[in-house]
């Protein structure tokens, strides 16, 4: 729920600073190691949305791959969990990335003209 609040409070800061007054989309890119659970933050999204700006708009979710360097070999490769081994060696991974989650994209308007 929290992360929903604050997606919602980052959409209306925009929309002060860029002076629009509905939220029709936002896509959000989600790490694979953030720990965020995507139906769960759909449904706190359209729970906190209520009554504002965003009420209705459509919630788009990314998840770009993690990528991780072997601690041993120093092999680089793509992740998808913590526990992802190095396929070269085995070996302990360090991840390089994953673990965010931010808005990537809005489409909004203002007195019923779109944009993006």
């Amino acid at each position: 729920m929290s992360l929903a609040r604050e997606v919602l409070h980052i959409l209306e800061n925009q929309a002060r600073l860029q002076k629009f007054s509905r939220v029709h989309a936002v896509t959000v890119t989600i790490g694979p190691l953030a720990a965020v659970d995507g139906p769960a933050l759909h449904f706190a999204f359209e729970a906190v949305t209520q009554g504002t700006l965003a009420e209705g708009a459509e919630l788009h979710m990314e998840h770009p791959a993690a990528r991780g360097c072997c601690r041993h070999c120093g092999h680089c490769f793509t992740m998808d969990s913590w526990l992802t081994p190095c396929p070269h060696c085995g070996g302990p991974a360090q991840a390089e990335g994953g673990q965010e989650m931010q808005v990537k994209d809005l489409q909004v308007s203002d007195e019923g003209m779109r944009r993006r």
